[in-house]
């Protein structure tokens, strides 16, 4: 699962969405370093990035990949996610994509001051290009994938893999519906109690 994913499963929580945002820029114990309702959304990254790297359903998918993607079918497991999120959102959420990216940037921005530079400077760029309401889109995503492909250190093929997501979407799509529900239910010790 990537960006719209990791802000959708913080259930709108604001140190929750900072923590799963700039979690993959705080390395080992560096997160202690955060306040802890910050701290609790790293933890809360890294428990959905262990998840869904362990989990039989999304291994489905990365199997599907594997030949042709070989070590990168994690990585676009985690994008074809958001794409499938991002394209179905309204059976996921009655709020708006488009409502939900502008809040998501809104609140990522009100505590930029507290991100690492590179998490500074991804949410620069991801919301002048709105990634994640592009994410619905086949060619938002392809842009997202080509954007990966080119920031890889040596040769791939990534940027060729929305074919594949398309060609199998109606898999991802059902496995991510199959998904979803498993996952917020392995989240359940991050949210607030509700009375």
């Amino acid at each position: 699962m990537n960006y719209l994913a990791h802000l959708y499963l913080s259930q709108s929580d604001i140190n929750l969405m900072v923590g799963n945002y700039i979690a993959d820029h705080v390395k080992g114990k560096d997160y202690l370093n955060y306040p802890e309702g910050i701290q609790k959304g790293i933890e809360m990254h890294r428990a959905i990035d262990t998840f869904t790297d362990t989990h039989p359903i999304p291994q489905k998918g990365k199997d599907r990949l594997y030949e042709k993607y070989g070590k990168w079918s994690a990585v676009l497991i985690d994008m074809f996610y958001d794409h499938v999120l991002a394209k179905e959102w309204a059976d996921y959420s009655p709020i708006p994509l488009t409502s939900f990216s502008k809040s998501a940037y809104q609140v990522l921005k009100s505590q930029q001051d507290l991100f690492p530079p590179a998490s500074s400077r991804t949410l620069d760029w991801m919301s002048r290009g709105d990634w994640l309401a592009g994410y619905a889109t086949v060619e938002g995503i392809g842009r997202a994938l080509n954007g990966i492909s080119q920031r890889a250190s040596f040769e791939n093929n990534m940027d060729e893999s929305v074919k594949t997501l398309v060609e199998f979407y109606p898999e991802y799509k059902a496995e991510f519906a199959e998904f979803l529900p498993l996952m917020i239910k392995h989240l359940r010790p991050y949210f607030k109690e509700v009375d």
